[in-house]
Protein backbone atom coordinates (compact mmCIF):
# COMPACT_ATOMS: atom_id res chain seq x y z
CA UNK A 1 0.00 0.00 0.00
CA UNK A 2 2.60 2.23 1.03
CA UNK A 3 5.06 1.94 -2.06
CA UNK A 4 1.92 3.41 -3.82
CA UNK A 5 1.67 6.68 -2.16
CA UNK A 6 3.07 8.87 -4.39
CA UNK A 7 4.56 12.23 -3.63
CA UNK A 8 5.80 15.48 -5.89
CA UNK A 9 8.18 18.31 -4.69
CA UNK A 10 9.19 21.50 -5.95
CA UNK A 11 12.71 21.60 -4.61
CA UNK A 12 14.78 19.03 -3.33
CA UNK A 13 14.48 19.84 0.16
CA UNK A 14 16.34 17.05 2.02
CA UNK A 15 14.65 16.54 4.69
CA UNK A 16 11.37 16.37 3.05
CA UNK A 17 12.67 14.01 0.53
CA UNK A 18 14.26 12.05 2.85
CA UNK A 19 11.65 10.97 5.01
CA UNK A 20 9.14 10.20 1.56
CA UNK A 21 12.06 7.78 0.42
CA UNK A 22 12.25 5.97 3.94
CA UNK A 23 8.89 5.61 3.59
CA UNK A 24 9.47 3.36 0.44
CA UNK A 25 6.65 6.13 -1.18
CA UNK A 26 7.19 6.72 -5.04
CA UNK A 27 7.78 9.84 -6.60
CA UNK A 28 6.42 11.27 -9.55
CA UNK A 29 6.52 13.97 -12.13
CA UNK A 30 2.98 13.92 -13.09
CA UNK A 31 -0.21 14.95 -11.33
CA UNK A 32 -1.22 11.80 -10.01
CA UNK A 33 0.47 12.26 -6.82
CA UNK A 34 -0.90 11.76 -3.15
CA UNK A 35 1.58 14.56 -1.69
CA UNK A 36 2.75 17.84 -3.35
CA UNK A 37 5.26 19.50 -1.26
CA UNK A 38 5.24 22.88 -2.87
CA UNK A 39 6.29 26.22 -2.43
CA UNK A 40 3.99 29.43 -2.03
CA UNK A 41 4.06 30.32 -5.51
CA UNK A 42 2.94 26.88 -6.75
CA UNK A 43 0.29 27.01 -4.36
CA UNK A 44 -1.03 30.07 -4.85
CA UNK A 45 -1.24 29.21 -8.99
CA UNK A 46 -2.77 25.82 -7.90
CA UNK A 47 -5.73 27.15 -6.63
CA UNK A 48 -6.65 30.06 -8.72
CA UNK A 49 -10.31 30.11 -9.36
CA UNK A 50 -9.07 30.62 -13.33
CA UNK A 51 -7.20 27.21 -13.26
CA UNK A 52 -10.15 25.55 -11.56
CA UNK A 53 -8.13 22.93 -9.91
CA UNK A 54 -9.40 20.75 -7.07
CA UNK A 55 -8.12 18.35 -5.39
CA UNK A 56 -8.74 14.89 -5.06
CA UNK A 57 -9.65 12.46 -2.24
CA UNK A 58 -6.34 11.59 -1.17
CA UNK A 59 -4.62 14.07 -2.13
CA UNK A 60 -2.68 16.96 -0.08
CA UNK A 61 -0.97 19.99 -0.14
CA UNK A 62 1.58 21.58 2.62
CA UNK A 63 0.05 24.95 2.42
CA UNK A 64 -3.74 26.26 2.51
CA UNK A 65 -4.21 28.71 -0.02
CA UNK A 66 -5.35 32.03 2.49
CA UNK A 67 -1.97 30.36 4.71
CA UNK A 68 -0.35 33.48 4.94
CA UNK A 69 -3.23 34.90 7.17
CA UNK A 70 -1.04 33.41 9.93
CA UNK A 71 1.98 33.58 8.47
CA UNK A 72 2.40 36.98 8.14
CA UNK A 73 2.54 39.03 11.11
CA UNK A 74 0.24 41.67 10.48
CA UNK A 75 -2.62 39.54 9.28
CA UNK A 76 -2.10 37.37 12.42
CA UNK A 77 -2.59 40.14 14.67
CA UNK A 78 -5.87 41.17 12.17
CA UNK A 79 -7.04 37.08 13.34
CA UNK A 80 -6.22 37.37 17.09
CA UNK A 81 -8.09 40.69 17.36
CA UNK A 82 -11.02 39.08 15.58
CA UNK A 83 -10.67 36.06 17.74
CA UNK A 84 -10.72 38.09 21.09
CA UNK A 85 -13.79 39.79 20.02
CA UNK A 86 -15.98 36.20 19.51
CA UNK A 87 -14.20 35.21 22.95
CA UNK A 88 -16.13 37.75 24.47
CA UNK A 89 -19.05 36.35 24.29
CA UNK A 90 -17.67 33.71 26.89
CA UNK A 91 -15.95 35.38 29.35
CA UNK A 92 -13.94 31.97 30.87
CA UNK A 93 -12.30 32.52 27.41
CA UNK A 94 -11.62 35.67 27.56
CA UNK A 95 -9.32 34.99 30.65
CA UNK A 96 -7.35 32.50 28.95
CA UNK A 97 -6.17 35.05 26.70
CA UNK A 98 -4.63 37.03 28.65
CA UNK A 99 -1.43 36.21 27.80
CA UNK A 100 -1.56 38.08 24.68
CA UNK A 101 0.42 41.51 24.52
CA UNK A 102 -1.51 44.82 23.53
CA UNK A 103 -0.04 45.04 19.47
CA UNK A 104 -0.58 47.35 16.62
CA UNK A 105 -0.10 47.35 13.12
CA UNK A 106 1.97 50.34 11.29
CA UNK A 107 1.90 52.47 9.96
CA UNK A 108 -1.83 51.94 9.93
CA UNK A 109 -2.42 52.15 13.92
CA UNK A 110 0.38 54.66 14.26
CA UNK A 111 -1.91 57.45 16.05
CA UNK A 112 -3.53 54.69 18.15
CA UNK A 113 -0.11 53.19 19.32
CA UNK A 114 1.17 57.04 19.91
CA UNK A 115 -1.84 57.70 22.47
CA UNK A 116 -0.97 54.23 24.36
CA UNK A 117 2.82 55.09 24.17
CA UNK A 118 2.54 58.30 26.09
CA UNK A 119 -0.39 56.73 28.14
CA UNK A 120 2.33 54.09 29.41
CA UNK A 121 5.83 56.12 28.75
CA UNK A 122 8.06 54.56 31.23
CA UNK A 123 7.80 50.66 29.07
CA UNK A 124 9.41 49.16 26.36
CA UNK A 125 8.53 47.88 23.02
CA UNK A 126 8.90 45.40 20.51
CA UNK A 127 9.05 46.25 16.53
CA UNK A 128 8.45 43.56 14.17
CA UNK A 129 8.67 43.48 10.20
CA UNK A 130 5.24 42.17 9.22
CA UNK A 131 6.69 39.65 6.26
CA UNK A 132 10.76 38.89 7.70
CA UNK A 133 11.54 35.93 9.31
CA UNK A 134 14.71 34.53 11.24
CA UNK A 135 15.00 37.90 13.65
CA UNK A 136 15.36 40.13 10.84
CA UNK A 137 14.58 44.02 11.05
CA UNK A 138 13.65 43.22 14.64
CA UNK A 139 14.53 46.00 17.41
CA UNK A 140 13.13 47.51 21.20
CA UNK A 141 12.41 50.79 22.07
CA UNK A 142 11.76 52.80 25.15
CA UNK A 143 11.29 56.51 23.61
CA UNK A 144 9.02 57.72 21.38
CA UNK A 145 11.25 59.76 19.15
CA UNK A 146 12.80 56.26 18.38
CA UNK A 147 9.64 55.39 16.39
CA UNK A 148 9.25 58.73 14.87
CA UNK A 149 12.97 58.55 13.15
CA UNK A 150 11.49 55.07 11.66
CA UNK A 151 7.98 56.32 10.74
CA UNK A 152 9.94 59.39 9.00
CA UNK A 153 11.94 57.15 6.47
CA UNK A 154 11.21 57.61 2.98
CA UNK A 155 10.26 53.79 2.49
CA UNK A 156 7.79 52.73 5.89
CA UNK A 157 7.73 49.09 5.79
CA UNK A 158 4.60 47.73 7.86
CA UNK A 159 5.58 46.36 10.94
CA UNK A 160 3.99 44.87 14.08
CA UNK A 161 4.68 46.41 17.39
CA UNK A 162 3.83 44.52 20.84
CA UNK A 163 4.21 45.41 24.45
CA UNK A 164 7.55 43.72 25.43
CA UNK A 165 7.28 41.54 28.46
CA UNK A 166 10.01 42.84 30.69
CA UNK A 167 9.46 40.05 33.09
CA UNK A 168 9.89 36.69 30.95
CA UNK A 169 9.95 32.86 32.70
CA UNK A 170 13.71 32.73 32.45
CA UNK A 171 16.01 29.77 32.70
CA UNK A 172 19.15 30.05 33.87
CA UNK A 173 19.09 33.82 33.95
CA UNK A 174 17.98 33.37 29.81
CA UNK A 175 14.90 33.92 27.28
CA UNK A 176 13.69 30.95 25.64
CA UNK A 177 10.52 30.73 23.36
CA UNK A 178 8.65 27.28 22.24
CA UNK A 179 9.13 25.81 19.05
CA UNK A 180 5.73 23.63 18.52
CA UNK A 181 4.30 22.06 14.98
CA UNK A 182 0.92 21.62 14.05
CA UNK A 183 -0.58 19.94 11.20
CA UNK A 184 -4.28 21.28 10.47
CA UNK A 185 -5.90 18.91 7.88
CA UNK A 186 -9.16 21.43 8.12
CA UNK A 187 -10.84 24.80 8.82
CA UNK A 188 -13.87 23.84 8.46
CA UNK A 189 -14.45 21.52 10.49
CA UNK A 190 -11.71 22.14 12.42
CA UNK A 191 -9.25 19.79 12.86
CA UNK A 192 -5.81 19.78 13.93
CA UNK A 193 -2.81 17.62 15.54
CA UNK A 194 0.06 18.46 17.63
CA UNK A 195 3.55 17.34 17.16
CA UNK A 196 4.54 16.06 20.72
CA UNK A 197 8.60 16.80 20.54
CA UNK A 198 8.84 20.31 20.00
CA UNK A 199 11.27 22.02 21.60
CA UNK A 200 12.60 24.99 23.68
CA UNK A 201 15.08 27.56 21.82
CA UNK A 202 17.39 30.02 24.63
CA UNK A 203 19.43 32.82 24.23
CA UNK A 204 22.98 33.02 24.88
CA UNK A 205 23.08 35.94 27.14
CA UNK A 206 21.82 35.95 30.29
CA UNK A 207 18.47 38.77 30.02
CA UNK A 208 18.61 42.18 31.87
CA UNK A 209 15.58 44.59 31.46
CA UNK A 210 18.26 47.32 32.11
CA UNK A 211 17.28 49.90 28.76
CA UNK A 212 21.60 49.78 28.33
CA UNK A 213 20.67 46.27 26.68
CA UNK A 214 17.65 46.64 24.45
CA UNK A 215 20.15 46.45 21.33
CA UNK A 216 21.67 43.26 22.49
CA UNK A 217 20.23 40.44 20.00
CA UNK A 218 21.99 37.60 21.66
CA UNK A 219 19.78 38.60 25.09
CA UNK A 220 16.39 39.31 23.54
CA UNK A 221 16.06 37.22 20.18
CA UNK A 222 15.91 33.30 20.26
CA UNK A 223 16.23 33.26 16.63
CA UNK A 224 18.84 30.42 16.01
CA UNK A 225 19.78 32.65 12.76
CA UNK A 226 20.51 35.42 15.40
CA UNK A 227 22.21 32.80 18.28
CA UNK A 228 24.79 31.13 15.75
CA UNK A 229 26.47 34.32 15.55
CA UNK A 230 27.51 34.49 19.32
CA UNK A 231 30.60 33.70 20.21
CA UNK A 232 29.23 30.85 22.99
CA UNK A 233 26.95 29.47 20.37
CA UNK A 234 26.99 25.96 21.16
CA UNK A 235 27.01 23.91 17.19
CA UNK A 236 26.19 20.62 18.93
CA UNK A 237 22.80 21.21 20.60
CA UNK A 238 21.99 24.45 19.25
CA UNK A 239 20.81 26.20 22.16
CA UNK A 240 17.64 23.55 22.44
CA UNK A 241 15.97 21.69 24.70
CA UNK A 242 13.72 19.49 23.79
CA UNK A 243 10.26 19.41 25.40
CA UNK A 244 10.50 16.18 27.40
CA UNK A 245 14.10 18.18 29.09
CA UNK A 246 11.91 21.58 29.58
CA UNK A 247 9.27 19.30 31.29
CA UNK A 248 11.32 18.00 33.54
CA UNK A 249 12.90 20.89 34.50
CA UNK A 250 9.25 22.77 35.38
CA UNK A 251 8.43 19.72 37.40
CA UNK A 252 11.51 19.98 39.57
CA UNK A 253 11.46 23.96 40.06
CA UNK A 254 7.58 24.61 39.85
CA UNK A 255 6.61 20.90 40.89
CA UNK A 256 3.96 19.05 38.72
CA UNK A 257 0.74 20.60 39.06
CA UNK A 258 2.19 23.69 37.21
CA UNK A 259 3.12 21.08 34.62
CA UNK A 260 -0.09 19.84 34.18
CA UNK A 261 -2.47 22.82 33.86
CA UNK A 262 -4.55 23.35 31.36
Amino acid sequence: MNRKFKWKVDSEKHVVVWNFERRGWQKTEGSDWNIYWANKQSIKSMFNPENGVRLTDGQYVNHFPNHYELTRKDLMVKNIKRYKKEAEKDPALVEKLDFIPVTYTLPGDYSLFVEEFRRNPNVMWIMKPCSKAQGKGIFIINKLSQIKKWANAKAVEGYVVSRYIETPLLIGGKKFDLRMYVLVTSYRPLQAFVYSEGFARFCNVKYSSDIDDIDNPFMHLTNVAVQKHNEDYNNKHGGKWNIYNLRLYVEATRGRVTNSAK
